[in-house]
């Protein structure tokens, strides 16, 4: 055997869980002698790829050589000090954030926290975040986070406009200061929704019937603050919606947003803690007044009550509301950044109120200290308040360029999109990393070029009063929460972090099977790049030249995406799968456009799909129409087929996920997209499922003309509890001029959709850990993957199958990646919900599956390749004894209601009380497996009231005062 076979098996081999021996083990127990065999019975024959080998992809390789590699493509990134600003700068990770959240498994391997009980850590990390944000802004509602600042302004339009209940107002003010990557998000959000954008001077606004809202940015990307309160007035006179983009650390010395009456504020927390990474990923804001709660995007944290009694947090008010509301939801976001915004909450608790202050008023005065400099150097500089960045249009501006990249800087290239040799100015933000020593080689810079003597800035003395004189600052305390003020030693911190990752469960502990969701082995290897400078420190707006490694990387991932899933052009930028799909449907209504086709705005998608399929279909302008699912869980050819015809004139667009929601391989996948091509329309596929593909079957060559791919399921960039994601796009050769482009770049196609997200490929800092994957894998690693991924599902249907009946089967009576269990029947001959056995499991050591999705009453399993034999034993087991708890009920030797299932989860506390009423014992409560008693996971908390929580919304730490 070669070397470089045995390394690709050396990484191989710890990727997938089952060994060679136990993938025979597992091949008989389904009857099967033979893996490609097998495999030939689950997939259609007429899409199985029967390729092998290919060579457009590279071999496997080992952790070491793959490393190495992508180190040297690196080290083609220039590393020099960015200070173009423009809502990216320089920020200082504390080390023990870096270390013990960014870069650990028990943060970045949880999944969203639906599962409260055994998600208290994230959930008061995230609840930490919320009150963080609710203090900055002055607002008493504030989220979970969103995706980046650009789509956060997005968000904040789209729900101004459906809080604003005025008919006929289409028309949103923008400030012309607002970051140029914000305004290209709301003018590809605003065209399907008919919304007219004005960008002036906001004393300039025109405010009439026609406005439904405003968004004002402080500070603007020239650093100029100013008092918004006279043009929030104006914009309450019409009813209209005002929302500030604001700097959070520029909001630590101004007065709250929301004390000035604005009615949203966004913004991004990547000055917190969180490094440039190229743009992303970097958790956004979104705070808002206590009556327009229900409007409020993504997810929002909550305090509620256990059965104990005792407090406990959880996802409140909007959780899933796609699923629920699909057509009818405010918005197609499902994710959010929780990773970066539980970074950014340990940031603010590191530094503490007076900390944060200390930081920006240092910036503030920095950025003083050089604009008296360039007054003394004779710069013209314009007279008015500023926070950290300042703009000087000169003739010689070239030549500053020029001398600034000779010293290591990138400054702000005026006008911006211009190049350095055509510069008329030159702009410098100010950030966490600044220093004196910085301002002064700056002025050196500067004095070189003017041909004027170094001025000497040391008589200066810089007044934060005056800086900021006839604004409205900050005067009452804040963050005094107790949380913001007992971890000033790292020792007291670290206690703090290590006491919130005991209360949740991940990856480190055991399996979490949950269907659609693909929770796979996110290995160290890949994970490990994500924090080398040479991709964590490039500014996201950076000079080409600069960034050849970042460009190298991308183009790979482009290739081999592209070769994979059968697409000929692929887009990284689409930061999240709901955006994948938002700019998917974008593009096949901009196709249907350039062919004179605008009429055609009819999506047909299957009742079955995810929620957010339906509400991106509704963001892009698009009406949707439901299809019909047989009672295999297939779609119903005959409803779709009929629908087609029906809408044969106006159809846009089918939305279908492969393998189907239901789990399965539908066999006549090409049938179906031939009918909607007949018709005139495109088909969209949704990738969720791609993980059942991957070197077995191409989208792109059986019918799909658009697929997102979500990295952070196939590709294992994990979830991070609940995001960060990347949700790109693969399309046809017909589609590729319409992919997402970005104001600042200048590759940007005049056909192209627009921005999707606010940085040029998202959220670009995470692509390394695909790259990984992707090239220690190989071809050949990537379709032993998806075949085990096969294999484990067919082998938990089995095993579970005489206990819990399969509810959907494919041909040969095989599922795909996944299987939904029917739990029905037995919720009608015992009163067993769904729901008591998800948190039973939490008993047992495993997380729950997906519960009552797609079908309600049911529990679909996803275990993935990366899970050892004996771990999908070790959870069969689990739901086979927790199917005998079940059956004690159905025969009368247990309680319908005082049960373990019923009482499920059982907490330390309540075992360990003196009292103990149960008609069971209480090892038969917590320990019902014997290992139990020598490696246990104990729920934070007892089963958890959500009703309550709604009825009583608390979703900020209490202060000082309360808890005293």
């Amino acid at each position: 055997m070669e070397a470089s076979s045995i390394y690709c098996e050396e990484f191989l081999t710890r990727h997938i869980g089952p060994n060679a021996l136990d993938q025979q083990k597992m091949l008989q127990e389904l009857g099967h002698s033979d893996l490609a065999e097998f495999i030939a019975k689950v997939i259609p024959s007429e899409i199985l790829e029967k390729k092998s080998i290919d060579t457009k992809l590279p071999w496997g390789c080992s952790e070491t050589e793959a490393l190495e590699e992508l180190n040297e493509i690196a080290n083609k990134n220039i590393l020099k000090r960015s200070l173009i600003g423009l809502g990216y700068y320089g920020t200082a990770t504390p080390s023990l954030i870096k270390r013990q959240i960014l870069e650990n498994p028990s943060w970045y391997t949880a999944y969203t926290p639906y599962q409260a009980e055994i998600s208290q850590g994230r959930l008061e990390a995230l609840f930490n975040f919320q009150t963080l944000i609710s203090e900055l802004t002055g607002l008493p509602i504030a989220n979970a986070s969103l995706l980046d600042e650009g789509t956060a302004a997005a968000e904040a339009m789209t729900v101004s406009l459906s809080a604003c209940k005025k008919q006929n107002a289409k028309h949103y003010l923008v400030d012309r200061e607002v970051f140029p990557q914000t305004l290209s998000i709301l003018q590809t959000r605003a065209k399907p929704l008919g919304i007219k954008i004005e960008i002036d001077d906001p004393k300039k606004f025109i405010f009439d019937e026609s406005v439904f809202g405003v968004l004002l940015q402080l500070p603007g990307k020239n650093g100029e603050i100013w008092n918004p309160v006279q043009i929030i007035k104006k914009a309450h006179t019409v009813n209209a919606i005002a929302t500030v983009a604001i700097d959070p650390l520029a909001q630590i010395l101004l007065a709250p947003i929301g004390k000035l009456d604005a009615d949203i504020a966004i913004g991004s927390v990547q000055r917190l803690g969180i490094p440039i990474a190229f743009g992303g990923p970097h958790a956004a804001f979104f705070a808002t007044k206590e009556k327009f709660k229900r409007q409020v995007p993504g997810r929002l944290v909550g305090k509620s009550i256990d059965t104990e009694g005792n407090t406990a947090l959880r996802l409140a008010l909007q959780t899933r509301e796609q699923h629920i509301r699909r057509d009818k939801a405010t918005s197609n976001i499902c994710t959010a950044q929780v990773l970066l915004a539980i970074m950014a909450s340990f940031f603010a608790i590191h530094h503490g109120p007076e900390g944060l202050k200390a930081i920006a008023e240092r910036i503030i005065n920095l950025r003083r200290k050089f604009e008296i400099g360039l007054k003394k150097l004779d710069y013209k500089v314009q007279d008015i308040n500023r926070f950290d960045s300042i703009d000087v249009i000169c003739s010689h501006a070239p030549e500053v360029h020029k001398e600034a990249l000779s010293k290591g800087f990138n400054l702000r290239i005026l006008p911006l999109g211009a190049r350095e040799e055509s510069a008329q100015g030159f702009g410098i933000s100010f950030d966490e990393l600044s220093n004196e020593r910085e301002v002064k080689l700056l002025l050196e810079i500067l004095a070189d070029v003017n041909k004027k003597p170094i001025p000497d800035l040391h008589e200066f003395k810089i007044s934060l009063a005056e800086e900021l004189d006839g604004l409205p600052l900050r005067k009452e305390p804040w963050l005094e929460q107790a949380v913001f003020n007992l971890y000033r030693s790292e020792t007291e911190l670290l206690r703090y972090m290590q006491q919130l990752v005991t209360k949740d469960f991940s990856l480190v502990h055991g399996m979490i099977p949950l269907g659609s969701c693909t929770m796979k082995l996110n290995a160290c290897s890949e994970l490990s790049p994500i924090s080398w400078a040479t991709f964590s420190s490039i500014h996201p707006f950076t000079p080409s030249y600069q960034t050849l490694g970042y460009q190298k990387m991308i183009s790979d991932l482009e290739d081999w995406l592209g070769y994979l899933t059968g697409f000929s052009g692929i887009s990284l930028q689409p930061n999240a799968g709901s955006q994948g799909e938002f700019a998917g449907l974008l593009i096949i209504r901009s196709w249907h456009n350039s062919c004179g086709e605008e009429h055609r705005n009819i999506c047909l998608i299957p009742t079955s799909a995810h929620g957010t399929n339906p509400a991106s279909a509704v963001m892009a302008g698009m009406k949707v129409v439901p299809i019909q699912c047989d009672e295999n869980g297939n779609i119903d050819i005959n409803d779709l087929q009929n629908k087609a015809k029906l809408y044969s004139s106006k159809l846009a667009a089918l939305m279908v996920t492969y393998p189907s929601t239901h789990g399965v391989f539908e066999v006549q996948i090409r049938k179906i997209c031939n009918i909607i091509h007949t018709h005139g329309g495109q088909v969209y596929l949704d990738g969720a499922n791609l993980n059942a593909q991957v070197g077995l079957c191409k989208p792109g060559k059986y019918g799909a003309d658009v697929c997102h791919l979500n990295l952070h399921k196939t590709f294992c960039i994990p979830h991070g509890g609940g995001g960060p994601g990347v949700g790109p796009i693969g399309v046809a050769q017909h589609l590729v001029p319409y992919l997402p482009s970005h104001p600042l770049s200048k590759n940007s196609q005049k056909e192209s959709i627009g921005a999707i997200s606010a940085a040029p490929w998202g959220s670009a800092g995470i692509l390394p850990i695909s790259w990984m994957y992707l090239r220690m894998m190989g071809y050949k690693g990537l379709q032993k993957a998806s075949s085990i991924a096969l294999l484990s599902a067919n082998y938990v249907a089995r095993k579970l199958n005489p206990y819990y009946p399969v509810l959907f089967t494919g041909a040969h009576h095989l599922v795909a990646h996944e299987c939904i269990l029917d739990l029905r029947e037995l919720k009608r001959s015992t009163g067993v919900e769904v729901d008591d056995i998800a948190k039973r499991l939490m008993d047992y050591g495993f997380h729950a599956p997906t519960i009552s999705w797609p079908v309600a009453g049911t529990l679909m399993i996803e275990p993935t390749e990366s899970e050892s034999l004996n771990e999908l034993d070790r959870f069969c087991d689990a739901m086979i004894a927790i199917r005998k708890e079940i059956q004690a009920i159905e025969d009368g030797r247990s309680d319908t209601q005082n049960n373990p299932l019923k009482h499920a989860p059982h907490t330390l506390t309540a075992i360990t009380s003196e009292e103990w009423d149960r008609p069971y014992s209480r090892r038969e409560g917590a320990f019902p497996f014997e290992i139990q008693l020598k490696n246990k996971f104990w729920p934070a908390v007892s089963r958890i009231n959500n009703a309550y929580g709604d009825r009583n919304l608390v979703c900020t730490c209490s202060s000082m005062e309360e808890l005293s």
